[in-house]
């Protein structure tokens, strides 16, 4: 995230423009961000895109696309979200049709797990080039956090969410661990809460329906006997009081 896939890519393309080639920008409908049709970067280029979706045949798009004018090039954007079956599309592209495919995208997902369209181009293409970014501390960042809506980190979800930089952030290594971890921490400390809570809720009550009313109530204990002993005051001397010299 953030280290100018789109804005490269674009470059790409101006470059195979310039020599009056012509190249041809394909991008996951998952990702509809600038609208249908278009493609755009963080820092404001933009150009025409053919959006294609996971059960297209993309040998047959670029193709269909040859057959009507020159291509030179292939540009796909957001490639972590190709199907395995469209990256082997897309070496065919580059065996059989002879045009050159450079696919831009991301390796892992939020968790630190291969996309499928990930995995399947570090098996099979012919190059693989690391578009850098740094991580806050200043490292090189290599992995990406998720954020919830109040910028905390977040390891559990569907892999795919569309978002920009208010959702992901790129991390080096040392404090994706550290943002996992304290992700994990703050969802044990939720589902404790949540426990105690549910601990309470289900925890037995007595209720007056549950007495059992047919039974004779208990009566308490009475004793009509009354104690005789009554309380006398201790007899008064009749001889002086006499208190030693030493206290006066």
């Amino acid at each position: 995230m953030n280290a100018g896939k789109t804005t490269t890519l674009l470059q790409s393309s101006h470059n195979y423009a310039e020599r009056g080639m012509e190249t041809l920008v394909l991008k996951p409908r998952v990702d509809e961000r600038e609208g249908v049709g278009r493609i755009r970067s963080r820092i404001g280029l933009e150009a025409e895109a053919v959006n294609f979706g996971r059960s297209d045949d993309l040998l047959q798009i670029i193709c269909d696309r040859q057959n009507q004018s020159r291509l030179d090039c292939v540009l796909v954007d957001e490639a972590q979200f190709l199907s395995i079956e469209q990256v082997k599309q897309l070496t065919d592209v580059v065996d059989r049709l002879n045009i050159p495919v450079l696919t831009y995208g991301l390796r892992t997902d939020f968790r630190g797990e291969l996309f499928e369209g990930s995995q399947q181009l570090l098996a099979l293409a012919d190059e693989l080039r690391e578009i850098k970014t740094v991580c806050h501390c200043g490292r090189k960042a290599i992995m990406t956090v998720r954020l919830d809506y109040d910028g905390k980190p977040i390891h559990a979800g569907e892999q795919i969410q569309i978002g920009g930089n208010e959702r992901y952030v790129s991390m080096c290594r040392l404090h994706f661990k550290d943002a996992r971890d304290d992700a994990e921490r703050r969802t044990a400390q939720s589902c404790e809460g949540i426990a105690r809570k549910e601990a309470l809720i289900n925890a037995p009550r007595v209720c007056m329906a549950d007495v059992d009313r047919s039974q004779p109530r208990p009566q308490p204990l009475l004793s009509s006997a009354r104690s005789t002993t009554r309380y006398t005051p201790a007899s008064t001397s009749s001889r002086p009081l006499r208190i030693p010299a030493a206290w006066c």
